[in-house]
């Protein structure tokens, strides 16, 4: 039982870093009159200022244990899986929905797992066949549920679906390569703690965010890029800063704390204790979390019940997380004769 308890915790925390990132998938749908930048980095600024806070009483000991090239590293990672993912993600959620955009980001642990088979611990790519295979077809069943939605026909007729869906892709190939990184980061850094890291990693995406900040200033007014890059660097079709009032600015502002703190702050705690506890393509497969949460938040936002289709792919995911599960399990110890 000792040994299997590395793998239940890592499971677990990887169980708990998807039910926090599933939020993110529901932010933009909370906020819909503000651009995905700018919602991207409100969520930084206050993962970064809450990381500073979390920091602050340890910096001294801390600091010591990160060299040059960690910063460096960190610095990719922050801008790889954090704020380029996340104005990806939310650009695609506007533009082809959360649907469209959960089906693809739910590959992540086909292409984690294709990136991580040379890595320690993890396992040839033919002994995962049958799970990566469980998880598409998971994921085929939310792509047909997402077409035949009428949400889904009207967003399939317009031209900016196809930008959705590019933005999704290029989301999948960011985050999928930060997975990676990560990963390897921290192996290559044992004496920073999983905490710590994410906490280091919100510090340098939240300076990232600051730097940004003028893009933001110039893109948003005026709406000059029409309305499908609208979507993405300023404001929603037909809105501009100056016709946000005083509510939505407070929704807005909880908005971006509530997805820095849960999908930033706990989320990015939850994966590294995964990465750390898990091989890559164990841990990669617990990107499925994600893509259940989004579909559970999903349901409630628009208070209804999942589909039969819907049901049958949390069926499909749950049972790829399982198998895979079971292949990495320890083999038990013969019996003695």
């Amino acid at each position: 039982m000792k040994s299997d308890a590395p793998l239940l915790s890592g499971l677990l925390n990887g169980l708990a870093a998807g039910a926090c990132w599933g939020t993110i998938f529901l932010a933009p749908e909370l906020v819909p009159d503000f651009g995905a930048l700018a919602l991207s980095l409100a969520r930084y600024l206050a993962y970064g200022l809450l990381s500073a806070a979390l920091l602050a009483p340890r910096w001294r000991t801390v600091l010591p244990r990160v060299p040059a090239s960690g910063w460096c590293g960190l610095f990719g990672l922050g801008l790889a899986g954090n704020l380029a993912y996340y104005v990806l993600i939310a650009s695609a959620v506007r533009l082809c929905g959360i649907g469209a955009t959960s089906i693809v980001t739910g590959f992540l642990p086909v292409t984690v797992a294709l990136l991580g088979t040379r890595d320690a611990g993890s396992l040839p790519l033919r002994r995962l066949a049958p799970s990566l295979l469980l998880a598409a077809i998971g994921i085929g069943l939310i792509g047909l549920q997402a077409a035949g939605t009428p949400a889904a026909s009207a967003a399939g007729a317009a031209p900016h679906r196809v930008l959705g869906l590019l933005c999704a892709l290029a989301g999948l190939t960011s985050w999928s390569l930060f997975a990676v990184s990560n990963a390897r980061w921290m192996r290559r850094l044992p004496t920073i703690g999983a905490g710590d890291w994410g906490l280091l990693t919100g510090l340098v995406t939240g300076a990232q965010s600051l730097v940004l900040l003028p893009v933001l200033a110039l893109a948003g007014p005026g709406m000059a890029f029409g309305s499908a890059f609208g979507t993405v660097f300023g404001t929603a079709p037909g809105a501009g800063p100056a016709t946000h009032d005083a509510r939505q600015w407070l929704v807005f502002g909880a908005v971006s704390v509530g997805v820095g703190l849960l999908g930033s702050v706990l989320g990015g705690m939850f994966w590294n204790r995964a990465s750390r506890q898990l091989p890559l393509t164990l841990s990669g497969q617990m990107a499925v979390g994600e893509t259940l949460f989004a579909l559970f938040y999903g349901c409630l936002w628009h208070q209804r019940w999942p589909t039969a289709l819907e049901i049958a792919a949390v069926g499909f995911l749950a049972a790829s997380v399982v198998t895979c599960a079971a292949r990495h399990a320890r083999p038990p110890a013969p019996r003695a004769a």
